[in-house]
């Protein structure tokens, strides 16, 4: 893993996704190498090499973050803020230590190690914090997602977010045919989180060595990219139940026209 440092001249940015008013990178690039992460597309400006082989690490972004500002904060969008190297690093906690406790902060991660900033995180006014659970079974989580932690990990580190009194979310994502167990992350997480963040696989994002991996490993999966119909079919199965279960749900991303989200 090459790790580029630099200085960046900023590092809350303007967003566009529904009711968040910026976003923070401390990283970009991700030690998880997830063959799915939309985040890939950085690679295109970057000159570093493949994605998951380098990550740029903005060494000033502490003292960036005492920038006082207004609105949602969320942290992170193209990278994750309790990737491997956050172990020794600790620029996320460096950042969370010096960011202004009284923003509206919430944070996504895969990872099980920000149980480390607890005593940090209470100190926030108002602050969320989401896992990314898909319970894809080992063996495929191993080939789509391979040094993320495991999603009983991820799990168990919601139940403690949850058990401390910090709000929690859980990021069902993505929702692939026959891989993704939407259904047991709902039950198994059912009472420890807040709000639900559904999002069904985005193919173009996704990118070409998805597909092929899907195309050459899960060809059950692989029909549903092929097949509109019986894509659609699924995901308003998917829908139904999650109504059906009144699931609370902030957003649930198709990709398609009937997109819902909560403001």
């Amino acid at each position: 893993m090459e790790i580029i440092k630099r200085e960046a001249k900023s590092i809350y940015t303007r967003s566009k996704l529904p009711g968040i008013k910026y976003t923070i990178n401390q990283y970009v690039g991700c030690g998880h190498r997830c063959v799915y992460c939309y985040a890939r597309y950085m690679s295109r400006w970057k000159e570093y090499g493949h994605w998951g082989t380098w990550i740029e690490v903005k060494t000033n972004a502490p003292e960036l973050a005492k920038q006082r500002v207004k609105g949602e904060v969320s942290m992170s969008s193209v990278s994750d803020p309790y990737q491997p190297v956050e172990k020794e690093i600790m620029l996320t906690r460096k950042i969370l230590e010096n960011m202004n406790k009284d923003t509206k902060l919430s944070v996504l991660t895969k990872s099980d190690l920000v149980l480390r900033d607890i005593d940090i995180l209470k100190k926030f006014k108002n602050v969320s914090v989401g896992l990314t659970v898909n319970c894809f079974p080992e063996k495929v989580r191993k080939i789509l997602e391979p040094h993320a932690p495991s999603n009983e990990r991820r799990i168990e580190a919601l139940k403690k977010l949850n058990k401390e009194g910090i709000k929690t979310f859980c990021f069902i994502s993505p929702v692939i045919p026959e891989l993704t167990e939407a259904r047991k992350v709902l039950r198994e997480t059912k009472g420890i989180v807040n709000y639900y963040l559904i999002e069904v696989l985005n193919t173009r994002l996704g990118g070409e060595n998805l597909k092929k991996i899907l195309k050459d490993r899960f060809p059950e999966s692989y029909e549903y990219l092929r097949d509109k119909e019986k894509m659609r079919k699924f995901v308003e199965l998917l829908k139904h139940y999650v109504e059906e279960k009144e699931v609370p749900l902030a957003a649930f991303v198709s990709h398609r026209r009937e997109n819902y989200y909560k403001e």
